[in-house]
């Protein structure tokens, strides 16, 4: 799992980041994170995948229930379900849990490369990054 935090910092040559700056710039990154690896995924996929994972992104519950019935029935027995909920610490039926579950698996399903999108572009972002750390610091 990718981990935007202070080790990431770290990792990039930014650990002296005095410490309101790196909430600010954390925070910067992840929506940069979201924003590059939606396009990238968001390519070749019909309209009908972006709205529905779309919905399943902003919570609507009754297209998330609809998927699950559909493609994921028994859930919560699947070891990733049970590993997100360890992990989470929230309850099972918690929708935000659901949520997150269901956008993962649309994923797999969708879009099976998703992971290998992902760490792509924070390698993007790292090198960046690391390129710019001076102007970054000042």
């Amino acid at each position: 799992m990718i981990q935007l935090d202070n080790n990431f910092l770290e990792k990039v040559g930014l650990g002296s980041m005095p410490e309101e700056q790196k909430v600010e710039f954390l925070q910067h990154l992840h929506e940069q994170l979201q924003t590059r690896v939606g396009i990238q995924l968001a390519d070749g996929l019909s309209n009908e995948q972006l709205d529905e994972f779309e919905k399943i992104i902003d919570g609507d519950r009754d297209e998330i229930r609809h998927w699950v019935t559909v493609n994921e029935p028994n859930y919560l027995q699947d070891p990733l379900f049970q590993r997100m909920h360890k992990e989470s610490g929230i309850a099972a039926n918690d929708p935000r849990l659901v949520a997150e579950y269901t956008a993962t698996k649309w994923l797999e399903k969708n879009r099976p490369n998703y992971k290998q999108v992902v760490e792509s572009i924070v390698k993007e972002l790292e090198q960046e990054i690391s390129d710019n750390r001076e102007a970054f610091l000042s």
